[in-house]
């Protein structure tokens, strides 16, 4: 079966302080949703037209987990918080088998 992960690219942080609440609350809540964090902030060598700010890869067991995870009530509550104090390009994707 396929994994599933979450890619996120911070293009823009307002409010460093709501992305640290954010972090505290999400972080718990992608573990529990069986996630792992492969890569967070971590140095980048952008191309193209590309964004070294933020990124963040998180893998799953599967694009199903993945999903679950992201519409569990606790990674729901963090976003909240989240909401306008970034701009940011998530998608969750399935990795190939």
């Amino acid at each position: 079966m396929p994994k599933g992960y979450w890619v996120s690219v911070y293009r823009a942080i307002s409010d460093p302080e709501r992305l640290s609440a954010y972090d505290k609350l999400a972080g718990p809540a992608v573990r529990a949703g069986g996630g792992r964090v492969l890569s967070r902030g971590g140095r980048v060598v952008a191309h193209e037209a590309g964004n070294t700010q933020r990124v963040l890869l998180i893998e799953f067991d599967s694009f199903e987990q993945a999903v679950a995870a992201y519409e569990s009530e606790a990674y729901q509550k963090a976003l909240a918080i989240l909401s306008d104090c970034v701009e940011r390009d998530f998608r969750i994707i399935e990795g190939v088998d």
